[in-house]
């Protein structure tokens, strides 16, 4: 399988590496490394984001590209010969919504470029095997066009009863071992497999001391996603469509976003089947559901919510959470019952915090400047949140975002208050972004 590649595009390569995937679908592909040499290395530089945080070595992008043919001839031949060592991510943390935090695992610049090359050969490989529910870290594929199916589906069936599937601590509880069993099923490469193999037990470098895991892919790995995506596509998507679709009564549908996932059956039979046995199937792959966040959901449209559907039917009309948003039943204009999405109550919150927090520290800075990274923070809220039916939150998100900013420039000065006439002078000058595209508004208290 192996050829000389000289100067073919790399476009055109990874369309050989999918055809040999579609070529050799039932078997596993024993001869991939060989697609990895300088230009490959190039364009995964390329490719790599160069403004990210530094890892252990402290080494910069900018530092890495001073001798960056020099470094990727070097790198190649480690990565190739099997002496690479893949040095330990810096561990750091960022704020969850619910006072807990986040870890994030930091390469190295120069891993990160090896990760992206190793990643490009593979991205191809499991693009034919992701199935249609599957949106996240996909090429093409977006939250929004997850959104869009689930109502798309929901609309179809008048809805159902939906199991949001919650996945305690995913990424750090990935079993090393049963991952790179999964990985082998399609993967034989050696260097491919030896490569993963030592990201995965690389281990975390934290306040100087180095700790070792037999699970975890660190969340801030460039091929952590697509490992972690391989590993649900098993567990979850193929098992939801080869082994539980057959057994249904009714119609059921999957939409899943990296880990988080939302499974719509048309009765309540065949959802509380499911609820059962999800628990044993994601244990046997070393993984455990969140018994809190993990719940069954009537969400039958309501017109049609007091008819039984089988045992248990009645009475079946709620909401559910699914990427930042609360998914629910409401009114259209003409009256119709429709799907809509709200941004949900944990995230709204949480933005409302962030930013009251950035007023509170940033209110002596010039206002120009303030009304500038302001705009900054809320236009990329509108970007996300910005859906059909979500424009009261967006709304009220300004409105509440106008009062911080008004308390934080009281702060500055006792002498000076800012009454309310006084702020709305102000906005006219230095106006908030609005959720309308493309106009300004001074919102109302």
């Amino acid at each position: 399988m192996a050829e000389t590649k000289g100067s073919t595009p790399i476009s055109t390569r990874l369309e050989q590496i999918a055809n040999l995937a579609e070529k050799f679908a039932d078997s596993p592909l024993t001869t991939l490394a060989h697609h990895i040499d300088i230009e490959w290395l190039r364009e995964a530089h390329r490719r790599t984001r160069k403004d990210g945080a530094r890892g252990i070595d402290g080494q910069s992008a900018d530092e890495y590209a001073a001798d960056l043919e020099g470094n990727l001839g070097r790198l190649l031949e480690r990565a190739k010969s099997g002496s690479y060592r893949a040095p330990p991510v810096r561990r750091t943390y960022i704020p969850k919504g619910n006072g807990e935090r986040r870890p994030l695992g930091i390469p190295t610049f120069e891993d990160k470029v090896l990760q992206r090359a190793v990643a490009m050969v593979l991205e191809p490989i499991y693009e034919r095997e992701f199935l249609d529910g599957s949106y996240g870290f996909r090429p093409g594929r977006s939250a929004h066009q997850a959104l869009d199916a689930l109502h798309q589906q929901s609309t179809v069936m008048a809805g159902g009863w939906v199991i949001e599937v919650d996945i305690r601590k995913y990424f750090d509880t990935i079993d090393h071992r049963q991952l790179q069993e999964v990985l082998r099923q399609r993967i034989r490469d050696g260097v491919i497999t030896r490569l993963v193999g030592k990201w995965l037990n690389a281990g975390v470098m934290e306040d100087g001391a180095l700790h070792h895991s037999d699970a975890g892919t660190p969340q801030g790995g460039v091929i952590s996603p697509l490992l972690a995506n391989i590993y649900l596509h098993t567990v979850l998507d193929v098992w939801f469509v080869r082994e539980v679709l057959p057994r249904l009564r009714g119609r059921a549908f999957l939409t899943r976003y990296a880990d988080d996932a939302v499974m719509l059956f048309e009765y309540e039979e065949d959802a509380r089947r499911v609820m059962d046995v999800l628990p044993k199937r994601f244990e046997r792959y070393g993984l455990a559901l969140h018994p809190d966040k993990t719940r069954l959901v009537p969400f039958k449209r309501p017109d049609r919510s007091g008819r039984s559907d089988g045992p248990g039917g009645g009475s079946a009309v709620g909401s559910f959470d699914f990427l930042g948003f609360t998914v629910h039943w409401s009114k259209s204009l003409q009256g119709k019952w429709v799907v809509k999405t709200r941004t949900a109550k944990d995230r709204f919150r949480r933005a409302l915090v962030n930013i009251e927090r950035w007023c509170k520290l940033q209110r002596h800075a010039p206002l120009l400047e303030q009304q500038q990274k302001l705009n900054a923070k809320l236009r990329g809220h509108y970007g996300y949140y910005r859906r059909r039916g979500n424009a009261d939150r967006l709304w009220q998100l300004l409105r509440v975002v106008t009062c911080a900013w008004r308390k934080w420039l009281n702060r500055r000065s006792q002498r000076n208050r800012i009454t309310w006439p006084t702020m709305t002078r102000l906005l006219q000058r230095y106006p908030l972004a609005t959720p309308a595209l493309g106009r300004h508004r001074v919102a109302n208290p």
